[in-house]
């Protein structure tokens, strides 16, 4: 093996762990990012990033974090029963320790309380935060008056019941717009997803409510990246794209987990990877056949080659992973929660405002 891909521990002061390949934080440093990584299972949001050569895993406490949205200094994060924002502030970074490292701190916002309707994946798309609506079978966006507003369900889902018809999860923009969905079943009867969870899945054009393709295992994150649409066949463990020219799925690589959370970097996916348990939900699909082991963590694949590039391995406390996101431009971020005192003192004002803020209340940094 070479000696850049051999396992590393890495055990910082958390009560989780993982091994990670030399490879892996040396890529996230050459493309000058970090990544933002949920675990519902685990109740965390994982921030991986490099430092001085090895993987930095920083746990922050959410109740069931699942979809992520991030776009610049904006990030949305659905978790078990609310939608959170949160936005990027120079002046809170600054006050992060360690000292000097931290160059991006997300600062709680907003808290819109929504009912535990599984969240799935989300995007923002203008002002506007959307997500994936699982429990109700469609997408969906927030409200201050109500727990969601409704804007779009499969043209087979004839109601608006609690009842999971379809198991509604991936979600994808193009040009800006909600394009791509994905589901793991075409069932418009409460659960109906299951009986056919195998082979059942499909992918969908929302603005055509056409079916583009079928037949698929429990497909996950359609993303549409560098003019081609990108997709995970978690229930195949594989990360592949749709040839519309031959319109069917082609698989790129096979990876040790049920994938399931994409991101991209130049020319790098970042795909998540989970163990996934043997309960009803994941029996019977190609994955749990295997008798290769399965691994929990993030895998980075080339994607011209599809050669897998590096990982990161949880080894303890942590099973299941949701989504993948890419933080662009920020080596060493780090997220405020609600219960940190820090909140006490951060005030963010308008530049017309901050203006009239007397000099020894203002932040050392210049930022506001």
């Amino acid at each position: 093996m070479d000696s850049t891909f051999e396992p590393v521990s890495e055990t910082a002061d958390v009560p989780l762990s993982s091994l990670h390949t030399q490879s892996f934080p040396a890529l996230l440093e050459q493309l000058g990012i970090s990544l933002l990584v949920t675990t519902y299972q685990a109740g965390k949001l994982v921030i991986l990033r490099a430092d001085q050569g090895l993987l930095n895993t920083h746990f922050c406490n959410l109740p069931k974090p699942m979809g992520l949205a991030l776009r610049g200094p904006q990030l949305g994060i659905g978790t078990r029963n609310t939608v959170q924002e949160y936005h990027a502030n120079p002046a809170v970074a600054g006050t992060r320790e360690p000292a000097g490292r931290c160059d991006c701190c997300f600062v709680p916002r907003v808290n819109h309380s929504t009912g535990n309707m599984q969240i799935h994946e989300m995007e923002w798309v203008g002002d506007e935060l959307w997500f994936v609506n699982t429990l109700f079978s469609c997408l969906a966006v927030r409200s201050v008056a109500y727990s969601f507003q409704p804007r779009w369900q499969p043209p087979f889902i004839t109601s608006l019941a609690p009842e999971d018809r379809c198991h509604l999860n991936g979600l994808g923009l193009r040009d800006g717009r909600i394009r791509y969905v994905t589901a793991l079943g075409q069932s418009d009867s409460a659960g109906g997803w299951r009986a056919t969870k195998k082979d059942g899945g499909i992918l969908m054009d929302v603005s055509s409510n056409a079916i583009l393709l079928g037949g698929l295992s429990m497909p996950h994150s359609p993303r549409w990246y560098q003019e081609r649409l990108w997709l995970l066949e978690s229930g195949a463990g594989s990360l592949g794209y749709f040839d519309e020219s031959q319109q069917r799925y082609q698989a790129i690589a096979t990876l040790p987990g049920f994938t399931r959370g994409l991101d991209f970097c130049g020319a790098v996916a970042f795909v998540g990877l989970s163990q996934v348990r043997e309960s009803a939900v994941f029996s019977g699909i190609p994955i749990t056949e295997r008798s290769q082991e399965r691994m929990c963590g993030v895998a980075a694949v080339h994607l011209d080659t599809g050669k897998l590039l590096g990982w990161v391995h949880f080894d303890q406390g942590v099973q299941e992973i949701f989504a993948v996101r890419v933080v662009q431009g920020a080596r060493y971020p780090d997220l405020v929660t609600a219960d940190e005192g820090v909140l006490d003192g951060a005030f963010i004002l308008p530049d017309e405002d901050y203006q009239r803020v007397p000099g020894e209340y203002r932040s050392s940094r210049g930022d506001h």
